[in-house]
């Protein structure tokens, strides 16, 4: 594991999401830009990116002080990883070799809460102790004080007393790794937080692939942004924070069905501006029954229907979602879903879906 220790006064690579360390990693193994791209299956300007602000949070001037950094800090070893002839289709930095170790911690909250340390499946314990696990996951880059986790946890329900330390003792214990001294669970006097660099989170990971997405979306290169939207996507295991308890719980559950929706529609109108009309279709008609009154979503599927011939099946979702509204919530259909209708009524095949899908 590298050190957490700052080197000659600078931060340690502690302040570096884990995908930074593994650009980081492969710029100490020697490989360049597209190779780093390549090997890590990104768009190049994204590992620029990802290069400048490994710079600017660990105060190195260029790359070059950047990959004596990698070796002085432990992160790279001399004579081990990958050269760049070996940096072939398909395979990673890490599959390669790895002396850069995955995060002790792996947080999974899109879906049931499950835990991993070490790469072993851990009991976090009951499901109060998870949702202060969860609150803590949820807010990576700050600490959160003891009355927010009885406010988030417990809600009007707080028992108050020791309740917060004593669960975090508790989690402590569960995920120490062997005889190591340094809980996962940090505490400053702003409150508890999980410590930097050792954790990593399935709700970050979606953020991290949709803003790769929109930076290949914006090089024009929307087959790599669908791709990397589905990754995003197959990071989602059912309903997000299944069963844990309390208000913070409950408003992140809205919060992440509602990312994984926006972001499956989008990947649809990408997939319509590529011409991949009946992936669209199927896509879209699953998301349509699952979102039933949800209007942008049934406008894109009556234009992926009318784009691949099926004037009528489009006209029906129209139907359909007029009753839905009307039934469920007493309303007509909204100038969105009428417009999607009167286009094709009209014949209007224009850009199919322009203008329904919002910006990742």
């Amino acid at each position: 594991m590298p050190t957490t220790t700052a080197l000659q006064g600078r931060p340690s690579v502690a302040v570096l999401t884990s995908r930074e360390r593994e650009v980081l990693y492969a710029l100490g193994c020697g490989l360049g830009d597209a190779e780093i791209a390549h090997a890590l299956a990104l768009p190049e300007q994204v590992v620029f990116g990802q290069l400048g602000r490994i710079l600017v949070k660990l105060g190195l001037r260029d790359r070059a002080s950047a990959i004596v950094h990698a070796f002085d800090c432990g992160l790279v070893v001399p004579g081990q990883g990958p050269r760049r002839q070996s940096a072939v289709p398909g395979t990673t930095v890490r599959q390669q070799t790895d002396p850069a170790p995955a995060p002790w911690l792996r947080v999974s909250l899109l879906g049931p809460l499950r835990a991993w340390l070490a790469g072993r499946p851990v009991d976090v314990g009951p499901v109060r102790q998870q949702a202060v696990l969860a609150a803590l996951a949820l807010s990576p880059d700050r600490s959160v004080s003891q009355q927010e986790l009885l406010d988030g946890v417990w809600g009007m329900e707080s028992p108050g007393g020791n309740v917060v330390p004593v669960y975090v003792y508790r989690l402590r214990k569960s995920l120490r790794l062997g005889e190591c001294p340094n809980p996962v669970i940090r505490r400053d006097r702003y409150g508890y937080g999980l410590a930097r660099g050792v954790v990593e989170v399935d709700v970050a990971c979606v953020e991290e692939r949709v803003t790769a997405a929109g930076a290949a979306e914006r090089a024009g290169d929307l087959s790599e942004a669908v791709r990397l939207c589905a990754r995003a996507l197959e990071l989602f295991r059912g309903e997000p924070l299944a069963g844990l308890p309390g208000p913070l719980a409950e408003l992140e559950r809205l919060r992440l069905a509602e990312r994984r929706v926006a972001l499956a529609q989008r990947k649809a109108d990408w997939q319509l501006r590529l011409g991949r009309v009946a992936e669209a279709i199927v896509e879209l008609s699953a998301l349509a029954w699952e979102e039933p009154l949800n209007e942008p979503i049934a406008a894109l599927l009556m234009r992926a229907l009318q784009r691949g011939g099926r004037r009528a099946d489009a006209l029906v979702v129209f139907d359909r979602t007029r009753r839905r509204l009307a039934d469920d919530l007493g309303v007509a259909p909204g100038e969105l879903l009428r417009r999607a209708r009167w286009a094709i009524l009209r014949g209007d095949d224009a850009h199919p879906g322009r203008g329904l899908a919002g910006a990742v």
